[in-house]
C-alpha cells in the first residue's frame, strides 16, 4: 500500500516537474512627430523593412502584404531571419507576424511572435508600439547563458528599440 501511494503521489508532482519555458513578453513603444498616415506610409509594407530599420541589412520578400506573405531578414550583423505575415491591416495601422525558421546565431530566440501598430498620440504626432511574446533558443530546463531567457529578451528588446529609434 505504501509503495502505492508513493507512486501516486509521484504521478500527481510530475506535471509540475515536467513544465516548459514561459513565454517571455517584450513591449517598446515610441512617439514620433509625424501624422500616423506619414509614419504608416514609411513603415507599413511587410517588405520594407530594410527602409528605416537600422540593423536590416535587406529583405527578400514574397506574397506582398497579404496574411500567408513570407519574408527574410539578412542583418547588418550576419545571420537572416525567416517571418510570417499573419495579418495586415492598413486601415488600423497594424502589422503581425512571426519567426517561420528559428536562427540562434542571428536571435537567439526558437520562436516570436510580434504586433506593429501606429496610433494618433494623445500629445499629437503617433505613437509606434512594437510589442511581441517569444520564446528563449533553448526550450530545456537548463539552457546555456547564450540561449536563456535574459538572452533572448535582451536581443529581442535590443532589435525593437533600435527599430523604433531608426
Amino acid at each position: 500500500m505504501r509503495k502505492l501511494l508513493g507512486l501516486f503521489a509521484l504521478l500527481i508532482c510530475a506535471p509540475a516537474l515536467a513544465h516548459g519555458p514561459t513565454p517571455i513578453k517584450v513591449d517598446e513603444s515610441i512617439v514620433i512627430a509625424a501624422d500616423p498616415k506619414a509614419v504608416w506610409a514609411v513603415a507599413g509594407k511587410f517588405d520594407g523593412l530594410a527602409n528605416w530599420h537600422p540593423d536590416v541589412q535587406s529583405v527578400t520578400a514574397k506574397g506582398g502584404d497579404a496574411a500567408g506573405a513570407e519574408r527574410e531578414i539578412t542583418l547588418k550583423k550576419g545571420g537572416v531571419l525567416k517571418e510570417g505575415l499573419d495579418e495586415y491591416d492598413a486601415s488600423a495601422f497594424k502589422l503581425s507576424w512571426r519567426m517561420s525558421d528559428p536562427n540562434l546565431d542571428a536571435l537567439p530566440v526558437s520562436s516570436y511572435t510580434v504586433t506593429f501598430t501606429i496610433e494618433p498620440a494623445s500629445a499629437g504626432g503617433s505613437l509606434v508600439k512594437w510589442y511581441g511574446r517569444l520564446y528563449r533558443g533553448d526550450t530545456s530546463n537548463e539552457p546555456p547563458e547564450n540561449l536563456n531567457d535574459d538572452a533572448a529578451r535582451a536581443a529581442m528588446t535590443s532589435y525593437l528599440r533600435d527599430g523604433l529609434q531608426g
